[in-house]
């Protein structure tokens, strides 16, 4: 096993969006049962956005090897978060064989690189501590799992809830290896990992997620209010796989406010460039009315609040948004934000007044 020497707090507030908490973990074991590896470690739109986990039946591999308990969990903590089931599954095997292993560090205490539980985390990855009371403010990827109100890294369901977290954060569903890297520094670790999963699922694959196929884009900007909005979609969606970069207007990549300017921009629209700037521009959208096209705010990190959101994503279709998140965060990409805490509001920055002037100077044009 590696010792993990990072932990790093970065949250970036400026023109745009926020860097979240990227942590590293300490892997611990040598798998059983897979190849010898070395013992350290608007209109009516479509959802594009099916849950991932409901892609991808369980091999025979993975329903003899893995616990039923914790099949379970994977399954569950995977669908909840968004990220594939047999890659948190890959992370529990090669970390501790799905919480088998006598090892130091699983069930109690921690392993001499500061491990502790089925997932592995540092104690100062999870919160701090072992065991946290939910709700409580901490810097880590602490996870309430079962309901219980508490967050032990020593508790599948809560130690399988917070690596999904963690992999989310990193890039998963999308860029997996990414993620994984994030989880352990370390390639090799991420070939493991991405073996184990592959054996897992019944079709040999670590399957991508609807929402980041390209086949999805075409009933999405069918869909799209008005052809102006299908354009904008179409310039944000085209920026998938772009890293966040703060401040950054294009080519190279983009922060949170920076890709919904352009995506403007590129049909002749001006609006604000910053988050700040964007949030009392566009007309005010009551939850449950906004359509593709729409910016979905969120009140994230210090010096932000209700009157001044910090972070931004633009909607493309119910419940997805495209979003630069930030420099930790992985790659631009579609996410989720109906189960997102911290949403401020909507607003359409169509129905301002002076965009209403371009357009109508752009059809006279």
């Amino acid at each position: 096993m590696r010792e993990n020497r990072h932990l790093r707090l970065a949250l970036v507030l400026g023109v745009a969006g926020l860097c979240m908490i990227t942590l590293i973990m300490a892997p611990m074991m040598m798998i059983s049962g897979f190849p010898s590896f070395p013992s350290i470690t608007g209109q009516a739109q479509p959802d594009c956005g099916k849950n991932v986990q409901t892609v991808g039946d369980e091999s025979e591999t993975a329903t003899s090897d893995i616990p039923e308990e914790y099949l379970k969990l994977y399954r569950e903590h995977g669908q909840k978060v968004g990220v594939q089931w047999n890659v948190l599954a890959g992370v529990g095997k090669r970390e501790t064989d799905h919480g088998r292993s006598t090892l130091p560090g699983v069930r109690s205490g921690v392993n001499y690189a500061g491990a502790a539980g089925p997932m592995q985390f540092l104690i100062s990855t999870w919160g701090g501590k072992a065991k946290i009371k939910i709700p409580s403010t901490f810097n880590g990827y602490a996870s309430d799992g079962d309901g219980d109100g508490w967050a032990d890294v020593y508790n599948p369901a809560d130690a399988i809830l917070g690596a999904a977290k963690m992999l989310k954060r990193n890039g998963a569903p999308e860029n997996v290896r990414r993620s994984l890297f994030v989880y352990n520094r370390a390639w090799w670790y991420v070939d493991q990992v991405m073996e184990i999963a592959e054996k897992y699922a019944k079709d040999g694959e670590v399957a991508t997620p609807p929402e980041a196929d390209d086949s999805c884009d075409e009933p999405m900007l069918e869909a799209a209010p008005t052809g102006t909005v299908a354009a904008i979609l179409q310039y944000a969606l085209a920026q998938r796989g772009k890293p966040y970069i703060w401040g950054g207007t294009g080519p190279a990549g983009y922060d949170c406010s920076g890709i919904i300017y352009m995506a403007y921009r590129s049909v002749g629209l001006t609006i604000p460039r910053t988050t700040f700037g964007q949030w009392p521009f566009g007309v005010q959208v009551s939850a449950g009315q906004e359509q593709a096209g729409d910016l979905v705010f969120f009140n994230s990190g210090p010096g932000t609040g209700p009157d001044r959101p910090g972070h931004v994503g633009l909607v493309v279709s119910p419940g997805k948004m495209v979003e630069a998140r930030c420099r930790l965060c992985g790659p631009i990409k579609v996410t989720t934000y109906r189960e997102r805490t911290g949403i401020v509001g909507f607003t359409r920055p169509l129905q301002h007044p002076q965009i209403l002037e371009q357009l109508k100077l752009r059809e006279q044009g």
